[in-house]
């Protein structure tokens, strides 16, 4: 076996020659191990084993909240004197409250709709749901369409981003109920597709006239564009993909639209085929609406949120277990027994969080033949008492009577674009409170 270094090594070494070490070819660099080499090595692998130890490990299917709603956070507040209103804290998940969220979106001028011009923050937050839910339902505006106020604590205004973020939290959201309750998908597509002109509606299939006549405002005219509302997010993901901000196959919002007791077999079957006999990696949230095709009956409504529940918790029953049932009041009405088991869902003992939000206050377009079983004064009790009785099957309420009665509505019953973008942000308010680690 011939070496490179035989092949050069000198023919007659003198005597003060060392002897031939050995080389390498050409164009490689000589390598030889030395203290300082071993060292330097060992440095290193120690600081690869230190950088991986101390980043943490990826849970994607994992749902977490952020940090602000888990830890006590401290800030220097500054506090006015005399002052209605405190200003928001100097906090950066606040930061969103002090910008407008639309300056990106499309047809931000076009619509001209800023986000400031919807919702006034001010300090303290609220720190939990209850408190949440209760500021939100019976907080104002200062003057006809003029940005919404939370009573006592205030709500986020999130960035499309940490929308994205919170929706990601959840395998599903589910809504159910009628028109008023599509327009709150509509608005979150809004949010999530970063456009005020066609966000809400199927605009990859729309005539010239469809774009002239369901833009901006008009998104939410049921007499013009209530086909043409995004049902689900699956369509979008289906259809327009780049439209979508958050990120690829991380969301699922859609509504089944069930707008009257007795409930129709067919759209029961609808809500079994969403809800998984085995337990998902991630929580589902339920969001329910109704109360105007039944003519605000509270019975009714009682009625339709009880058959919902059962179905949900018989088809998926990772839910958590339930109680013997008891005597339920549409079995008092002689409803079939399997309707009334929605009492008892209330001690279900799995994850399971729900959110009721009764109908929008009237307006001035309402038809006279409503005013009075479905007027205000109508409206005003019958959201006191879906609050009151709901408690008992543990399902969390949201009124929107407050909100609502001072903002525009086309028919004196649906709110235009700028107020079921707020009704959007209340429920994803929330969502974000939900304690998904505990899933």
């Amino acid at each position: 076996m011939t070496y490179f270094a035989d092949k050069h090594e000198p023919a007659s070494p003198g005597p003060n020659v060392s002897p031939p070490r050995w080389t390498l070819a050409p164009g490689m660099s000589s390598w030889s191990v030395s203290p300082r080499k071993i060292i330097s090595f060992v440095l290193a692998m120690a600081l690869v084993y230190y950088l991986n130890a101390s980043m943490p490990v990826s849970k994607p299917h994992k749902a977490q909240r952020p940090s602000y709603l888990t830890e006590h956070l401290f800030y220097n507040s500054t506090v006015l004197p005399h002052a209605a209103f405190q200003p928001p804290e100097a906090l950066p998940h606040r930061h969103a409250d002090v910008v407008d969220t639309f300056a990106s979106f499309k047809y931000r001028n076009t619509c001209n709709i800023s986000s400031l011009d919807l919702h006034s923050l001010f300090a303290p937050l609220c720190t939990d749901r209850k408190s949440l839910l209760a500021a939100m339902s019976s907080g104002g505006r200062i003057g006809h369409d003029a940005p919404y106020m939370p009573r006592e604590c205030d709500m986020r205004w999130f960035s499309t981003e940490e929308i994205c973020e919170i929706l990601a939290r959840f395998e599903k959201v589910i809504i159910l109920g009628d028109s008023m309750m599509r327009h709150v998908v509509g608005s979150l597509n809004v949010l999530i597709r970063k456009d005020l002109g066609y966000g809400a509606v199927t605009d990859w299939n729309f005539s010239p006239e469809e774009r002239q006549d369901c833009f901006c405002n008009y998104q939410f005219n049921v007499k013009a564009c209530s086909v043409q509302g995004i049902f689900k997010t699956g369509d979008v993901v289906k259809n327009d993909p780049e439209s979508l901000a958050c990120p690829a196959n991380t969301i699922d919002v859609i509504i089944e639209q069930m707008i009257r007791f007795p409930i129709p077999s067919e759209e029961l079957d609808r809500l079994r085929a969403l809800l998984p006999a085995k337990k998902p990696t991630r929580p589902y949230a339920f969001v329910f609406g109704h109360g105007l095709w039944n003519d605000l009956d509270l019975q009714a409504t009682l009625d339709w949120l009880d058959t919902l529940l059962d179905v949900t918790v018989n088809q998926a029953p990772w839910l958590g277990s339930l109680s013997q049932p008891v005597v339920s009041h549409a079995r008092s009405r002689g409803i079939p027994a399997a309707a009334t088991r929605g009492e008892r869902s209330k001690q279900a003992s799995g994850f399971w969080p729900r959110l009721f939000l009764t109908p929008n206050a009237a307006g001035k377009a309402k038809p006279d033949e409503w005013l009075v079983s479905q007027g205000n004064k109508a409206l005003m009790i019958f959201e006191e008492s879906v609050r009151e009785e709901i408690k008992r099957k543990g399902v969390e309420h949201l009124g929107t009577w407050n909100m609502s009665i001072q903002s525009n509505k086309f028919d004196g019953v649906h709110l235009d674009l700028r107020g079921n973008l707020v009704k959007a942000m209340m429920v994803l308010n929330w969502l974000n409170m939900l304690e998904v680690e505990n899933f």
